[in-house]
């Protein structure tokens, strides 16, 4: 008797840490992988710029929403999105932008913040390009001068902005035949370290060069003018054309992006006592 009553408690004792260790596991799964997430397909010059570890925990702090960042060229992160591998867009080349929403693949497209581009170059600054008067006329000092630029080459919002200036001047990149121009095919910021060890001159958003640590003897010789000009756009992913597209999360997480709170952060981060962005 004595026998079948020990069997017995210890059934009920082991019972008792299985169902323990449950609970356990189960608690330990939802702190890891239970909480919810959107993938943003994001330009490299916000994560370069370290934007997004300042204002995403602040975002998921509240809201309890993980924001996994896929940072490539505007380019890029555009056609991740149109396959699908993405729940919202932010992005720097508008006229992409709107294409993206009028094809479908986005519900609709809203100015996010704001900076503006600038012309890096070695301090000697053989083209003389700060002495310019416009973006315009700095890029044919460049050319004409055959100075050594990094273009990052890779369809990203930055490059797009620097072949415009090109095509104004009538140029055509694929007719530049010689050394002087670089083709890097990288971000933001891999295409300033290659400036920087090659003495090049090379456009960049403020942002990205503000943030930038290794600057060595390079420095801004131009900016201001409005050719210059970078805005951002957030968009969310259309689930028309991708089903399984997270649009309550992302609605959430936009609508505190471009809530006051939201462009608040933005406002308020700075590296060396500059601001880097301007809210919308």
């Amino acid at each position: 008797m004595l026998y079948k009553l020990s069997l017995s408690n210890l059934n009920i004792y082991l019972i008792k840490i299985c169902l323990f260790s449950i609970l356990i596991n189960i608690f330990c799964y939802k702190q890891t992988f239970g909480k919810e997430y959107i993938i943003l397909q994001s330009t490299t010059s916000t994560q370069n710029s370290g934007l997004y570890d300042y204002i995403l925990p602040k975002f998921t702090e509240k809201n309890d929403i993980d924001v996994r960042v896929v940072a490539v060229g505007t380019g890029q992160a555009i056609k991740n999105a149109q396959n699908c591998d993405g729940d919202v867009l932010i992005v720097h080349s508008k006229t992409s932008e709107e294409i993206f929403v009028k094809s479908g693949y986005g519900i609709y497209r809203k100015d996010l913040m704001y900076n503006d581009f600038v012309i890096i170059g070695p301090e000697n600054d053989p083209a003389k390009v700060k002495s310019s008067d416009n973006a315009f006329e700095a890029f044919k000092k460049i050319f004409n001068e055959r100075a050594i630029f990094a273009s990052r080459g890779d369809e990203s919002g930055t490059h797009k902005a620097e072949i415009k200036i090109w095509n104004n001047l009538n140029m055509n990149t694929n007719d530049f035949s010689g050394g002087w121009y670089r083709e890097l095919g990288l971000g933001m910021g891999a295409t300033l370290n290659v400036a920087v060890q090659m003495d090049a001159y090379v456009l960049s958003d403020r942002a990205t060069w503000l943030a930038f640590k290794n600057k060595r003897q390079h420095l801004i010789l131009f900016e201001g003018d409005e050719s210059l000009f970078n805005q951002y756009g957030i968009i969310p992913v259309n689930p028309n054309k991708c089903p399984s597209v997270k649009t309550n999360l992302s609605k959430i997480f936009i609508d505190w992006m471009l809530s006051m709170e939201g462009q608040n952060y933005i406002s308020s981060y700075k590296k060396n006592g500059q601001q880097l962005f301007f809210p919308n």
